[in-house]
């Protein structure tokens, strides 16, 4: 391979990093967020999650929640990069559909919002006329939907558009250079599990599910719910994203800064928390969809 060739890749795999929410959570974070929502599962929803995943997946909704990051660059599914997140105008602070929920294109309702209303009717539409013709691959719609769920809640994936949800902002965490919207998908989370949990996921999900039944038990009601007995409601998921990205992942994370201990240990609680809320609207909304009469949200 030549120099020039060389270069071209290097150019290309810079470029790539710069692209809005290129790895969600991280497999860890989504892993996390779908095996919580399993623990929440209805014996319903068990059944169709179980009769809808790939045989690859072993009936484990976990195994293949990172589905949509790993196919999202080869050629029959990168419609789907932009599906992930959703971009605000810079220091708004807050979220927007009709203003926010479009592409780099403008073209409209390609965003993480709109994707999880398409693939909960998808589902819903599905469940309700099993005897119609299915038009949808419902595999790939649960696998969308658990993975955009979790996406949703990452504050950076409803950063400012300006910084590409904090892609270009570049810094260093402890001694790596990264950018900011790799720390809160992959390198806190990282962080976390070497510092507190010897590295095993499995610790990190039972100290959070502890969490869930102890110090958030009296939240968790409030976090199940959609307004007006709605099926998804990922509007207001969206909004606690950027007020959060703002209150705390902006803050202190200038381009050129490095961010260790005080910055670590502040955000982390925001992470656990939000991976949480992740995983009890991911099991309440399918649990909604596979026993539920109620409607989709209005857009």
């Amino acid at each position: 391979m030549g120099q020039s060739e060389l270069c071209l890749i290097a150019k290309a795999f810079a470029f790539l990093l710069l692209v809005p929410g290129i790895l969600g959570w991280g497999k860890e974070g989504h892993y996390l967020i779908c095996k919580i929502a399993e623990g929440y599962f209805t014996e319903d929803t068990l059944s169709m999650v179980k009769e809808l995943l790939p045989a690859s997946a072993e009936g484990d909704l976990a195994a293949v929640c990172s589905w949509p990051d790993e196919i999202r660059w080869k050629a029959h599914y990168r419609w789907s990069s932009a599906l992930h997140y959703v971009d605000t105008p810079d220091f708004f602070c807050n979220y927007n559909y009709s203003r926010d929920c479009h592409d780099t294109h403008e073209h409209k309702g390609r965003c993480v919002t709109a994707a999880i209303y398409n693939y909960t009717r998808q589902l819903e539409s599905a469940y309700k006329e099993m005897t119609s013709e299915i038009r949808y691959n419902l595999t790939e719609a649960l696998m969308f939907l658990s993975h955009f769920i979790g996406d949703v809640h990452q504050p950076l994936h409803v950063g400012f558009v300006g910084d590409l949800g904090g892609n270009s902002i570049t810094v260093r965490w402890y001694r790596r250079k990264t950018n900011l919207h790799h720390v809160w998908d992959n390198m806190i989370i990282e962080s976390a599990l070497k510092t507190f949990y010897h590295s095993n996921l499995t610790l990190m999900i039972q100290a959070i599910q502890t969490n869930i039944s102890g110090e958030w038990y009296n939240d968790v009601s409030a976090w199940r719910n959609c307004a007006l007995n709605h099926t998804a409601c990922p509007n207001p998921y969206a909004s606690e994203s950027i007020s959060l990205a703002c209150k705390y992942a902006y803050k202190n994370a200038t381009p050129g800064s490095t961010l260790e201990d005080s910055y670590f240990l502040s955000r982390l609680p925001i992470v656990e928390k939000r991976l949480a809320q992740s995983g009890i609207r991911l099991a309440s909304t399918l649990n909604r969809i596979f026993a539920s009469e109620v409607k989709v949200a209005e857009i």
